[in-house]
């Protein structure tokens, strides 16, 4: 059976290489493995499709280049020192080898908070676009330099997921060590079996993940894929976790190679498709059994369906809406601040003005406003 990710029937691919496939255990660039990798991308390309490509490895070079120990990682100062080290090895690496197959390559650093905020996140878009359409081969990683830990996604699964949405990509490809997710972890337990196909992220599938790196090289465990695959369906991307360790990975998919798919969901548009990919809130509003229904047929959030506020926000910053047992059903911007909000949780829309004195709006999140997850 086909895969709905096949690179044929993509026109635009995000594919995510991490840092055990690129960089050998010694600190080295696997070269051999990198020029197969890149050969296929070139035959892609000359089918007409477009490549964008998120590459971890930066860290991994650079600590090896400074002699820093437990490669760059024992803490952030030199994780950063690393980062900045190892970044310019590693764009001039890929942009040697897809030079010589001539291919213009173009290297973007971001930051979380390039991609939470709105104006900035359609800035990077916007540069995107236009390399795709020059037919450049944009090469993004996380501007590990000067990101800390309260800014940075902390590994390129969810990075790959947000370039995806940003460049209007339908598939994102994260090439790994494991052939995709298993009932159980294929190292412990030989009965584990592939899933191949996921529609829905629930409970029974977060229950599979493993929340480690395996070569203890990357930052991201299959939990990181599980959250990745969730911003790439949720902005009408489909999201397959392959095994990349061999030579020519993209070929090998395309001829039937193992994977999990994990299929998008209806596109989004605009706002909703940020808020969508978004992976910070200024606070969360509980909500009744009632009020959760409610969204889900494609109501607004109204006072009297919320039964708590957390955290502090604005009006206007995005906020996740929670039922009773925990679960993030949907995310969207403020109506009221969290003060306010606080005062009005439970009220019927009619009595939220002799609370607060005037009411001028009738939702604590709208509509038009607010993505369901």
């Amino acid at each position: 059976m086909t895969s709905p990710l096949a690179p044929a029937r993509c026109p635009v691919l995000v594919v995510k290489v991490g840092s055990a496939l690129l960089v050998a255990p010694d600190g080295t660039v696997r070269r051999d493995w990198l020029a197969s990798l890149v050969a296929d991308i070139a035959a892609r390309i000359a089918d007409g499709q477009r490549i964008v490509i998120v590459s971890s490895g930066a860290i991994a070079l650079g600590a090896r280049r400074l002699g820093l120990p437990k490669g760059g990682r024992a803490s952030l100062e030199d994780a950063q020192a690393a980062a900045a080290t190892g970044q310019i090895a590693l764009s001039q690496c890929w942009a040697e080898l897809l030079g010589g197959h001539a291919i213009t390559a173009a290297q973007m650093l971001v930051t979380l908070d390039d991609l939470e905020d709105r104006r900035r996140f359609l800035n990077a878009s916007a540069t995107l676009r236009r390399l795709i359409a020059l037919d450049v081969v944009p090469v993004i990683n996380e501007n590990d330099s000067v990101a800390t830990e309260e800014i940075r996604f902390g590994d390129n699964d969810r990075l790959a997921a947000r370039i995806a949405q940003a460049a209007g990509a339908g598939g994102v490809l994260l090439l790994s060590d494991i052939d995709g997710l298993f009932t159980a972890n294929p190292k412990n337990n030989p009965d584990a079996k592939l899933v191949e196909n996921v529609a829905r992220i629930d409970a029974r599938i977060r229950a599979m993940a493993d929340g480690g790196s395996a070569s203890g090289m990357g930052s991201g465990g299959m939990l990181s894929k599980l959250e990745a695959a969730r911003i790439a369906t949720s902005a009408g991307a489909h999201l397959a976790i392959a095994n990349g360790t061999h030579d020519h990975p993209l070929a090998r998919l395309a001829n039937g190679g193992r994977c999990t798919v994990f299929i998008a969901g209806k596109q989004g548009k605009g706002r909703k498709l940020w808020l969508a990919g978004r992976m910070t809130a200024r606070g969360r509003i509980f909500v009744d059994a009632g009020a959760a229904a409610a969204l889900a047929k494609g109501s607004s959030l109204l006072a009297a369906g919320a039964t708590a506020i957390e955290g502090r926000f604005a009006r206007g910053d995005v906020v996740e809406v929670v039922t009773a047992s925990g679960e993030t059903i949907a995310r969207g911007l403020a109506e009221y601040d969290s003060t306010d909000a606080g005062r009005i949780t439970g009220l019927r829309s009619d009595a939220i003005a002799d609370v607060l004195g005037h009411a001028p709006r009738s939702a604590l999140v709208h509509r038009d406003q607010m993505v369901l997850l």
